[in-house]
């Protein structure tokens, strides 16, 4: 089939699938738009400011000179370097992820720069398509990865439109993908090492999400055929949906985030194979290929359950999680979960990865220079990534913009609260504007303060996560006073009220210590948590996987410093800090349980 006659057909056949008249699936909870949603302090808040600076501060005309290069242009500035030159192992990968997440943290915080950033690199992006919206860097990019690469440019140009109001990028969205199809597949397939030559390391099974939500975008109804076309069903979602664990061994990031694709897959089809397989691909991440962090996939694959093979990863490899791109796939999902089933082990997925992953990430060098691996062996490092300008230079960017999505969402007249982090959020219940701000020095103790603001007396419920960890039930008060609700863990406390101007929620979580193995056949390798929060030992003294501890026990406050502890052992006493605090000190993540 020509690629004329394959379109034809796609659309064909879209006409016929809309005709069914499928019903929407129920979607339990909705997300706050990034404009209502403004971060306050807290160390989420420290590194959204970071990312924003750093990411503004690119030079466009660096951005786009491998672009500019390849379609005979005047091309000033510096050279990239590393990955994302003509010769690099990816070129020109990150522009519409850099888009993307500009468009969004302009949407979070209107700051102008962002919107100009963005609207300048749209248009030099376009001024480069030629007449045939050819929309690659160079011919490696386009016969090596044009899914990987087309994935994003979708995504930057969909949120330039949607989020920075830039109205060209309806335009150059449907010329870049119009270009890109003589470049990409014709059918899906996994990635195995016995992938069509073409194209070795590409990823179609990726591309459904942003197709589904181009078909949103335009109306034209081949971008959803095309993203039916590149789901994988019989080798991903169908054996997934029958809760078969195929996992082992795939590439860790690409399949994880490809579940995103199954998500919108079932929001946009109803059809139940697809929740059903990314619920139980979540368990069998959490349950089987997780570590105290959140994080997944040593050496950039998942591994056979129930043999102990991520305990002997930490001696054999420094590489256990890709991780500003593995959040980015495993926040999204959380947060596809919590809206399709508004369950909170969902919320406390996305909490455990945040805090210990991606917040744990060390901050960017000045030209080009990224976190990619956490390392959880003993006497490790944070570092950058052997090459420049990686493909986590991207998804740190989108996911950090994406804070202002994971704290809040909302349902009818219920308010839910998922994250505990200073910030403020706007709302509207029954027609009466709310405003909601939160007060905390969380995670460093538990202590939490709502503050309502309303002009006028209203009903609704405020839902508040309990998180699976506490050792026992929260304490919930209003304006001082202690209300009898279900505060269990696991849940979402509910008080329905009405409410007045001024009103307060004080909610107190304990923080308790336990000791988690790192997997199964290694119960004696554990990491030492704190609530949410991973503990690790800093600037160590002895190798403490050979130094055994007993842990959880009773960890004593450092004085003068608020989330630090020491746990006492044969060689003398452990400082423990959150991972997210370790800058340039050594540190072990997994220590040795007497």
């Amino acid at each position: 089939m020509n690629r004329r006659d394959f379109l034809k057909t796609s659309a064909a056949a879209a006409s016929a699938l809309l005709a069914d008249g499928a019903p929407a699936p129920a979607v339990s909870l909705k997300e706050f738009p990034y404009s209502a949603v403004a971060l306050t302090g807290g160390p989420m808040k420290r590194q959204y400011d970071m990312v924003h600076r750093h990411f503004l501060a690119l030079d466009n005309d660096r951005l786009l000179k491998v672009y500019r290069q390849r379609a005979g242009l005047p091309a000033p500035g510096d050279d990239m370097g590393g990955w994302y030159d003509a010769d690099g192992f990816v070129p020109g990968h990150t522009l519409g992820q850099f888009i993307s997440g500009l468009s969004r943290i302009y949407s979070t915080t209107g700051d102008p720069a962002c919107a100009r950033k963005v609207n300048a690199l749209v248009n030099g992006f376009a001024a480069t398509l030629g007449p045939d919206g050819y929309p690659y860097a160079s011919e490696k990019a386009a016969i090596t990865w044009p899914c990987y690469v087309l994935d994003k440019y979708e995504a930057g140009l969909i949120d330039a439109y949607r989020l920075a109001g830039v109205v060209k990028a309806r335009k150059v969205l449907v010329e870049t993908i119009r270009g890109a199809i003589p470049h990409i597949p014709d059918h899906t397939y996994d990635r195995t090492p016995d992938s069509p030559k073409q194209a070795p390391y590409d990823e179609p099974y990726i591309l459904p999400e942003n197709l589904f939500n181009t078909y949103q975008l335009t109306g034209d109804r081949k971008y959803l055929e095309m993203a039916r076309l590149y789901l994988l069903d019989h080798e991903f979602f169908d054996p997934l949906a029958q809760n078969r664990n195929l996992l082992p061994g795939k590439h860790a990031y690409s399949h994880a985030i490809a579940l995103s694709s199954g998500a919108r897959a079932y929001e946009m089809l109803c059809e139940p194979k697809y929740l059903d397989a990314i619920r139980n691909a979540w368990d069998m991440i959490e349950q089987t290929q997780q570590f105290a962090s959140g994080g997944w996939g040593p050496k950039e694959a998942f591994v056979p359950p129930h043999e102990g093979k991520l305990g002997e990863s930490l001696t054999t490899t420094r590489e256990h999680f890709e991780t500003p791109c593995g959040c980015y796939a495993h926040t999204k999902l959380a947060r596809y979960l919590l809206r399709l089933t508004a369950e909170s082990r969902y919320g406390d997925g996305l909490e455990r990865i945040v805090y210990n992953a991606l917040l744990a990430s060390r901050d960017p060098g000045g030209d080009g220079e990224y976190f990619y691996y956490s390392d959880y062996q003993s006497l490790a490092r944070k570092g950058y990534y052997k090459r420049k300008w990686p493909c986590c230079s991207g998804t740190l960017l989108q996911s950090v913009a994406d804070y202002a999505l994971d704290i809040y969402f909302h349902r009818g007249t219920s308010l839910y609260v998922n994250l505990y982090t200073p910030s403020k959020v706007r709302w509207s219940a029954s027609g009466v504007p709310v405003k909601l701000s939160q007060e905390t020095s969380y995670p460093d103790n538990g202590e939490i303060e709502l503050r309502i603001r309303i002009p006028a007396p209203v009903e609704f419920s405020l839902h508040l996560r309990m998180p699976g960890w506490l050792e026992s039930e929260a304490k919930i008060s209003v304006n001082g006073k202690t209300v009898g609700v279900s505060a269990t863990k696991g849940s979402f406390a509910k008080i329905q009220r009405r409410w007045r101007d001024g009103d307060t929620v004080q909610l107190s979580l304990p923080l308790g210590f336990r000791a988690e193995p790192v997997d199964d056949r290694h119960p004696e390798r554990v990491a030492l948590m704190h609530g949410p929060r991973m503990m690790v030992a800093v600037n160590p003294a002895a190798d403490l996987h050979e130094s055994p501890l007993s842990l959880p026990g009773k960890p004593e406050p450092v004085a003068h410093k608020a989330s630090a502890f020491t746990v006492n052992g044969p060689a003398g006493s452990v400082e423990m800090v959150p991972f997210y605090e370790v800058r340039d000190e050594s540190y072990t993540t997994y220590l040795l349980r007497t």
